[in-house]
């Protein structure tokens, strides 16, 4: 008896699927799918989950095959043409696959609780007690062909992106039957992805002052969530959160309360940072022990390369088996068109993409337990200016290469060592209102055109560097700032009950061309609110991997503002001196070439 008949009556009884389920699409295709639904506890409510079932043909109790489970990026399903094509290449390759609508997403109940491992990861947990077939779906349906490593414990993985990848650390922090890992374009601390402050890193990527909000990409992604009650107006009334904040959980929208008031005050800034951390790997990742595959996109002005590196160093030093990658795409380009060989997660193109045969050779070591499957160096990263051979260049360590200084002089140059400084000071001082521009955050996700970068005379600092000589410079990683500046009006100000007081201010890098042309590199730029203006204090900006030619130059900006940022409150003069013994200094790190 077919599942689709078996579904369409009053069952009694669990059913097992042992016989072959109806498929969706073309009978040609390689594998079946089955729509289950799941009612899970999560957190204090019953949510019910919208799944699709993806089943080899030729597995069964006899041929049981390992499981990958997949889910949605913020706003997406099920089937929203990502999250079912990875489904699709992982069923055409042997895995079971279930794809499921994320909680708050599709026709999945309940509100957005942003990959709370202790309502999303446990809902996670309960889809793999279905993998392993101690628990029936809500019509019965019960699985019996996916492997196990032990009875109740069955042999799983887990793929997707941005809002799909946190999800699959937050489960495998509270299920440790989770045996491979593969989230990408994700975040490691989600209080450095909405208000980043580049200074002072205790943990992660994060620090115990919030930043500069980023309102443009935290509006944005808001809307998407408040949307999904009119995408999907039938939905249970699970889903409903509270008023003015209809689709999340509570403190999820406090902490959008507060960051929309552009106000710091000690007691709720402190309870909105404990919050967002506690939606994030950096609160969990010690309980995480699966394999990890990091695969982290150099466009994503929402989740930099800095996350990544600070997942990554987490996993490395406590021992869970982990590597990294850094593609071409991310959240602000090439997602809907990513560049010829790249991974193409509508496309499925594991077997052609780099990335794609990398995440194969995880899922075979990890999941198919082919102890001899070389699953690649230690870390990897796509070259943009590479036009034949291989793309992605490799490392056995993280970081790769090694480090160079150039100094900030008086008169406005970057010079390759201290004796060349010119003593001298530069000011510079904010207006009310932006006036810098790196980026229109969603842009790049909608594909629509952005604005040139720019910066306005006087609300800014620059040094330039001489032209790079004697073959191309390669920078991988993050370059690093060190400053000291005189703020007398935020010096005044900075001891106050309110974090929004003290001084922000923006640090990015150009590349300019011998004809003058700039290019702010993938847009991407270091907030930093000052905890002390009267200190030195080093800025980390995000990871870059970018080549600079023979002729071009390295240009440093500070600037009082950005537009996608909310920044300084009031006008805040800054001015910085510069002297051989005391100046600022700019570290690259560099695995080709030589700082002029």
């Amino acid at each position: 008896m077919s599942l689709a008949l078996l579904t369409g009556t009053a069952l009694t009884a669990p059913l097992v699927l042992s016989a072959p389920a109806a498929a969706a699409g073309d009978a040609a295709e390689p594998y079946t799918v089955s729509a289950l639904k799941v009612t899970v506890r999560a957190g204090d409510r019953n949510c019910t989950v919208d799944a699709d079932l993806y089943r080899p043909r030729g597995v069964d109790a006899a041929h049981p095959a390992p499981a990958v489970l997949t889910t949605n990026g913020f706003g997406g399903s099920k089937a929203d043409g990502s999250t079912d094509a990875t489904a699709r290449a992982l069923a055409t390759r042997g895995y079971v696959a279930l794809a499921y609508s994320g909680l708050g997403f599709g026709r999945t109940g309940c509100p957005i609780s942003l990959d709370d491992p202790a309502i999303d990861g446990r809902a996670a947990s309960q889809l793999i007690d279905v993998l392993a077939g101690s628990r029936a779906a809500d019509d019965g349906t019960r699985v019996d062909f996916v492997a196990k490593d032990r009875p109740g414990d069955p042999r799983v993985g887990m793929i997707g992106g941005s809002y799909g990848g946190a999800i699959q650390m937050a489960t495998a922090a509270v299920d440790h039957r989770v045996d491979a890992l593969v989230p990408l374009i994700t975040w490691n601390d989600l209080a450095y992805s909405l208000t980043p402050n580049n200074i002072g890193r205790t943990d992660g990527v994060g620090d115990a002052i919030p930043g500069a909000y980023k309102h443009q990409w935290t509006n944005g992604f808001f809307l998407i969530g408040e949307a999904q009650g009119l995408l999907h107006p039938r939905l249970d009334p699970s889903r409903a959160g509270e008023l003015g904040c209809l689709h999340f959980v509570a403190p999820a929208c406090r902490t959008k309360r507060l960051l929309e008031s552009r106000k710091y005050p000690a007691d709720e800034t402190r309870a909105m940072l404990q919050y967002a951390r506690s939606v994030s790997p950096v609160s969990y990742l010690k309980s995480v022990k699966a394999p990890t595959l990091l695969v982290q996109g150099q466009a994503d002005t929402l989740f930099n390369l800095n996350e990544a590196t600070a997942t990554y160093r987490t996993l490395a030093a406590q021992g869970t088996p982990v590597k990294m990658i850094w593609q071409s795409w991310g959240h602000s380009g090439g997602m809907k068109d990513p560049v010829k060989g790249e991974l193409d997660l509508a496309r499925g193109n594991l077997d052609t993409s780099y990335v794609g045969r990398r995440i194969l050779a995880w899922f075979d070591r990890y999941l198919r337990h082919r102890t001899a499957t070389d699953t690649g160096p230690a870390f990897a990263y796509y070259r943009d200016w590479v036009t034949s051979g291989p793309t992605y260049a490799t490392s056995s360590a993280f970081p790769a290469g090694g480090s160079r200084r150039l100094y900030l002089s008086g008169d406005g140059r970057l010079v390759d060592s201290r004796a060349e400084v010119v003593r001298g000071t530069r000011a510079y001082r904010n207006l009310r209102v932006p006036t810098s521009h790196s980026e229109s955050s969603l842009a790049g996700l909608v594909g629509v055109p952005d604005f040139q970068p720019y910066d306005i005379k006087g609300t800014y600092l620059d040094w330039t560097s001489a032209p790079v000589k004697g073959g191309p410079l390669d920078v991988v990683g993050a370059p690093k700032v060190t400053l000291r500046v005189h703020a007398p009006h935020a010096e005044r100000e900075q001891n106050s009950s309110d974090a929004a007081d003290k001084l922000v201010l923006f640090v990015k890098l150009y590349d300019v061309a011998p004809d003058g042309r700039k290019a702010l590199v993938h847009r991407l730029v270091a907030p930093a609110r000052v905890p002390d203006v009267t200190r030195a204090f080093t800025v980390e900006l995000p990871g870059i991997v970018h080549r600079y030619q023979p002729g071009h130059r390295l240009r440093l900006v500070i600037a009082a503002s950005d537009t996608a940022y909310a920044g300084n409150h009031g006008v805040k003069g800054v001015s910085v001196t510069s002297a051989p013994e005391d100046g600022g200094v700019l570290e690259l790190p560099v695995t080709r070439g030589v700082v002029p």
